[in-house]
């Protein structure tokens, strides 16, 4: 009888819980739903990074979106905890364009993912990527601006820029959180 071989196991499981919590943010129509399905999808998408052996990245899905946009999801959600803003209902014409462009982006994300010559022998993949254990160091080193990855005499870019993009996402959702409590005082102040 043949091992269980974990990593497998684990992989199914936290794909099987992103996209079922994926599908349930989707379809529901309660906005605080909405937060608790994108809060587990987000966590499942961490615990991928984590299998992948990307623990620095992994632990910035946790911090930077589930500990920080989905809380100001929250609060936008309970500052205007007004009955429009609780429930949401698309209508069905826009349902089905939404599924359209899903199904497409599905399609040519499968096709990508089988085109990768890497993926059909894991093996050979896993042993060019070296020692997993050594992602947080050298990404950390990036961050500062040094990359032990490149020799002296080259560039010393770091991944300054991925911080910066993220920071004005969270800025956007704090003016939109922001916008959505000032648009129903407006409202409730001139009912």
């Amino acid at each position: 009888m043949d091992a269980i071989h974990w990593p497998s196991v684990f992989f199914l499981l936290f794909a099987g819980i992103a996209c079922a919590f994926a599908l349930a943010v989707v379809f529901t129509q309660n906005i605080v739903r909405m937060a608790l399905y994108l809060i587990a999808s987000l966590g499942a998408v961490s615990g991928l990074f984590f299998l992948a052996g990307a623990d620095f990245v992994g632990a910035m899905q946790l911090m930077i979106y589930v500990g920080g946009t989905l809380v100001l999801l929250v609060f936008g959600v309970m500052l205007t905890a007004q009955s429009q803003y609780v429930r949401m209902r698309t209508p069905s014409g826009q349902m089905l364009i939404a599924l359209l462009v899903g199904a497409s982006l599905l399609a040519v994300l499968c096709a990508a993912a089988v085109g990768v010559p890497a993926w059909r022998a894991p093996e050979t993949a896993i042993a060019a990527a070296g020692d997993p254990a050594q992602t947080a160091t050298p990404i950390g080193m990036a961050l500062l601006g040094l990359r032990p990855d490149v020799a002296d005499g080259g560039s010393r870019v770091g991944y300054l820029l991925v911080f910066e993009i993220i920071s004005i996402h969270l800025l956007v959702v704090l003016v939109g959180a922001a916008y959505l409590a000032r648009a129903s005082r407006s409202r409730s102040s001139t009912n």
